[in-house]
């Protein structure tokens, strides 16, 4: 497998998506050189979804997105079907909090915790502290207001809200492990993986078993779908590099994908983070 240095290559002009929703693991600060590094497909699938950066730089003409965690998913098929709606539902909890304070906050995230209503789910995710979305082991959200800051301002978020919707129409959100998303997969798929570091699963929501995750990615290589994977990398002095079969992939990018915000929050110190981009073809012949 050939190591390439992504500084070397030049880097494509494309602006970063606005997050409408903030999710560990976000690929966003290298999510225009990963859609730059994509051969010709048929079909555009993204199991581990996420925050969806690559995604919306995608905008793909035939789109499948799936995630184990039921909330989110919901809340992009929101995104997709009802912006309005969405928008609108933000803005009326938004001017509540003004008004009432945190104990409004408290309110909506404890309703949310029982029917997952997916617009109190963008509520307390853009105004919890430093909009990280955690869960207990119960799936419950349990992050905390945001003291300091009022939350992201409606007029802005309407604005994200109806320019992501714009990007996702031709894909299809489904609630689902990421073995029912890759059943499918076959000739002209291009398959981009974002699966959560094994060493900190604890911190995100659902876990995967390496070995089972790379028979599943054997099998769609041999079946001729591409296969673009964002995998292990290092958190300042921290190594997260995890074992990858030998041969599975023909290449290995490294980027750099900015500072770990969980290093900030927990431990106070500012921790660049490095990962790796692994391909099943060559970027040369892209």
């Amino acid at each position: 497998m050939q190591l390439v240095l992504a500084m070397e290559r030049e880097q494509p002009i494309r602006r970063l998506p606005p997050p409408v929703i903030k999710w560990s693991g976000s690929k966003r600060s290298q999510s225009a050189f990963i859609a730059r590094c994509v051969p010709h497909h048929r079909r555009y699938i993204e199991p581990f979804l996420g925050g969806g950066a690559v995604l919306y730089q995608m905008c793909p003409e035939v789109g499948i997105a799936g995630d184990i965690c039921e909330p989110l998913i919901l809340l992009w098929q929101h995104i997709k079907t009802r912006p309005v709606e969405l928008a609108d539902g933000y803005r009326e909890r938004w001017e509540r909090l003004q008004k009432i304070g945190h104990t409004y906050y408290y309110e909506v995230r404890d309703r949310f915790n029982v029917d997952h209503d997916p617009v109190d789910f963008l509520f307390i995710s853009r105004t919890c502290v430093n909009g990280l979305i955690r869960f207990n082991s119960q799936g419950e959200f349990n992050n905390s207001f945001h003291l300091s800051r009022p939350g992201i301002n409606p007029v802005r978020l309407n604005a994200i809200i109806r320019d992501w919707s714009s990007r996702v129409q031709n894909t299809s959100f489904t609630y689902q492990d990421y073995r029912s998303t890759l059943a499918s997969c076959g000739p002209g798929d291009l398959v981009y993986l974002d699966p959560p570091y094994f060493h900190t699963r604890g911190r995100y929501y659902g876990g995967i078993d390496p070995d089972i995750f790379f028979r599943e990615v054997e099998a769609i290589i041999a079946r001729g779908a591409s296969v673009i994977l964002s995998y292990d990398g290092r958190a300042g002095q921290t190594n997260y590099s995890a074992p990858v079969p030998q041969g599975l992939f023909a290449e290995r990018l490294e980027l750099r994908s900015g500072n770990s915000p969980f290093r900030k929050t927990q431990g106070g110190y500012i921790a660049e983070v490095t990962e790796s981009l692994y391909l099943s073809f060559r970027s040369a012949d892209v």
